[in-house]
């Protein structure tokens, strides 16, 4: 029997670059798995994965570092193009490459590298605005972001996010003291931002307490914790920026709303009715605060 040409379907191009005695119909779910998650962790890392197998073809490549070699090659050329062509569609990146003397900064480059940089032009105007109040307020502070958005495609999910699909959220972390007390200047308990939470104490409001939601994204990570380090939330830098947030940001900027987890909102005396619980079935928010705008 003839053997189907590499051009006669998706399978194949896998099939003639990495030989295989799998089954064809196999290969194909494999190689459909890898651009659905790619496609998912950075909205366009599966469609660099197809082109690389075509070029993967017409240049016979055969070894899987050449071919991994060619996907990250063609990934970076990706995220470079969207770099540039994000602003036609209304999102611009945050930077990546902040300097020593930038008030803002992006805590893990993993964000960068996945295109989880992008907002909307007034968001990032006001994350810049923030950070730039509270260098001014507590010379030499950094604010540091954390997730924002994909490039690209309103309603497009940022997982885990529930809301992260339009340009117009954005999570920053909280600002951080050691066990002394000492200010930890751009530090995270975490080393990209999130899952280390700040627990409540004995008697604090629990709005979800007794809950037991299937669907949710509301996970502890209780194994997780104790990797952390012994941090504590700067109440004072940590106050003044959801001040400046509640007043300039919904003035000047159209915020919206903030998420922080109930016991944090009393801890830290805050009333500002923009200021809200997220609900049981989004992620918690004692590990980052979460803003939108309008």
């Amino acid at each position: 029997m003839r053997r189907p040409s590499c051009a006669s379907s998706l399978p194949h191009l896998w099939q003639c670059n990495f030989p295989s005695t799998g089954l064809p119909v196999l290969r194909f779910i494999l190689h459909a798995l890898i651009v659905i998650i790619l496609t998912l962790l950075t909205q366009i890392g599966g469609l660099a994965y197809l082109i690389t197998l075509v070029v993967a073809r017409a240049l016979r490549l055969r070894r899987f570092a050449a071919n991994l070699a060619l996907f990250l090659l063609l990934y970076a050329g990706a995220t470079f193009v969207a770099h540039l062509t994000a602003p036609t569609f209304g999102r611009v990146p945050l930077s990546c490459f902040a300097g020593t003397a930038d008030p803002l900064v992006i805590r893990s480059p993993i964000y960068c590298a996945l295109n989880r940089n992008y907002v909307t032009r007034g968001l990032r105007d006001l994350a810049e605005a923030l950070a730039a109040h509270m260098e001014k307020q507590f010379p030499g502070t950094v604010t540091v972001a954390l997730d924002a958005n994909f490039p690209f495609v309103n309603g497009f999910p940022l997982l885990p996010h529930l809301s992260h699909a339009d340009g117009k959220k954005l999570d920053f972390a909280y600002y951080y003291k050691d066990a002394d007390g000492a200010f930890l200047n751009g530090a995270t308990r975490s080393p990209i931002g999130y899952f280390a939470f700040e627990e409540p104490a004995p008697g604090d409001e629990l709005p979800c307490a007794g809950r037991h939601d299937w669907l949710t994204t509301r996970w502890d990570f209780d194994a997780l914790q104790p990797l952390f380090p012994v941090y504590g939330i700067e109440e004072q830098r940590t106050a003044a920026a959801i001040a400046w947030l509640t007043t300039e940001g919904v003035a000047r900027f159209g915020l919206q709303k903030i998420f922080i987890e109930p016991h944090l909102k009393n801890a830290l005396g805050i009333t500002d009715a923009h200021v809200r619980f997220q609900g049981c079935r989004a992620a918690r928010h004692d590990d980052h605060i979460h803003i939108q705008i309008e």
